[in-house]
């Protein structure tokens, strides 16, 4: 699978437990630390976790991939899925406000997920 189809599977699975903002960026271009990120706010500890576990589960069943690493499980507020060319970041709101990534990679070039994302 490429890294874009590794990244649309981790957003229909934050979407599919009601993950909030979802985004995705394309981030080749500007550093080798993966392809993509995705991006995700959720509204409580364990509706973070729910979030995580959801891609988890879904890029092994549909991809076969496990994650290279996990971070941030214990403190609830932000959790990092690292797939390699995908990485997966599930952060409270405040969390998400505050390590800003969108506007850290705003050179980075968004993906269309509007496509892909069930409409609210």
């Amino acid at each position: 699978m490429t890294p874009k189809e590794l990244a649309i599977i981790a957003a229909k699975a934050l979407d599919e437990k009601k993950g909030k903002e979802i985004a995705a960026i394309e981030v080749t271009e500007q550093t080798t630390l993966a392809d993509y990120f995705v991006i995700a706010t959720g509204t409580s500890n364990t509706q973070i976790n729910a979030l995580s576990g959801s891609v988890e589960k879904a890029m092994e069943e549909q991809a076969g991939e496990k994650p290279l690493r996990r971070e941030g499980y214990r403190d609830g507020t932000w959790v990092l899925l690292d797939y390699g060319c995908v990485v997966v970041h599930v952060f409270s709101a405040e969390a998400r406000e505050f390590y800003s990534l969108e506007r850290l990679w705003h050179d980075g070039k968004p993906l269309d997920l509007s496509d892909v994302l069930m409409a609210d």
